[in-house]
């Protein structure tokens, strides 16, 4: 199974950036995209049809926003639109497909970028979204968490932790939240197959950040450690220049199953 996760900050613009002649040139399984930032109906989804994709897409209720979209080779079993959380489902934040006794989570969680209201929206998402995995660890204990969790986990993750100590996205308390996430049982598939090589994710649009390689590793694709042995690879593909992050490509020896 050959998966991505790709947030493309605005799905019109990354075609535009020649997004679908990219993925010609690929054969992944699975796409999932976060801030698509439209809903269905305005994107010519045929470019998608003819790659032979068929889609599931979870658009938030502000036009020009967030929203994420799940492209796949073979049909989901399931689909659920959120986490049933009207807060973050109005965001458009997380779509769950189901295939066979697999589950995939497709996320954007919130950044906390444009002050302190959305730091703790964050806060609280990320205290809701443990608790919702939990619960669904019960019933779907094989779970894929791919997205733009707008986390940098450690120092490795990040082209300069001291400066940006007191940084929304390097926070303790975010970081600490990661510490948690993979000690209850998920693994970062790019850490456990990398354990020391330094990849980013995620460049600001300022002062030559990508050209200068001083990114973030924001993005992931977590797998439950019952997982963790089907992981072949998992890399950062930042050759792939359609907006400001890039893709996590992720393989495993798991198969989809419709």
């Amino acid at each position: 199974m050959q998966l991505i996760s790709y947030n493309i900050n605005g799905i019109r613009a990354a075609i535009r950036n020649g997004l679908i002649d990219w993925l010609a040139q690929h054969n992944f399984d699975i796409i999932c995209f976060q801030e698509v930032k439209a809903t269905a109906d305005v994107v010519d989804l045929t470019l998608f049809d003819e790659l032979g994709y068929k889609y599931h897409w979870h658009a938030a209720e502000k036009k020009g926003y967030s929203g994420v979209a799940t492209f796949s080779k073979i049909a989901p079993t399931h689909v659920v639109l959120g986490c049933g959380l009207p807060v973050y489902d109005c965001e458009g934040r997380i779509l769950r497909t189901d295939f066979g006794d697999l589950t995939l989570l497709n996320c954007y969680f919130p950044s906390g970028t444009s002050g302190e209201l959305r730091q703790g929206v964050k806060m609280e998402f990320l205290r809701d979204f443990y608790e919702y995995i939990d619960n669904l660890k019960k019933t779907r204990p094989k779970l894929i968490v791919v997205g733009d969790y707008n986390i940098a986990h450690n120092a490795i993750d990040i082209h300069d932790p001291i400066r940006n100590k007191n940084s929304t996205g390097f926070l303790p308390e975010e970081r600490a939240w990661m510490d948690k996430w993979f000690g209850s049982g998920m693994t970062d598939s790019f850490r456990y197959k990398h354990p020391d090589e330094v990849a980013y994710s995620w460049w600001s649009y300022r002062a030559g950040a990508r050209s200068n390689n001083k990114g973030w590793r924001i993005d992931y694709a977590s797998v439950t450690d019952n997982l963790r042995d089907q992981i072949i690879d998992c890399q950062m593909l930042p050759d792939a220049v359609h907006a400001d992050h890039c893709p996590v490509w992720v393989s495993m020896s798991e198969r989809m199953k419709e």
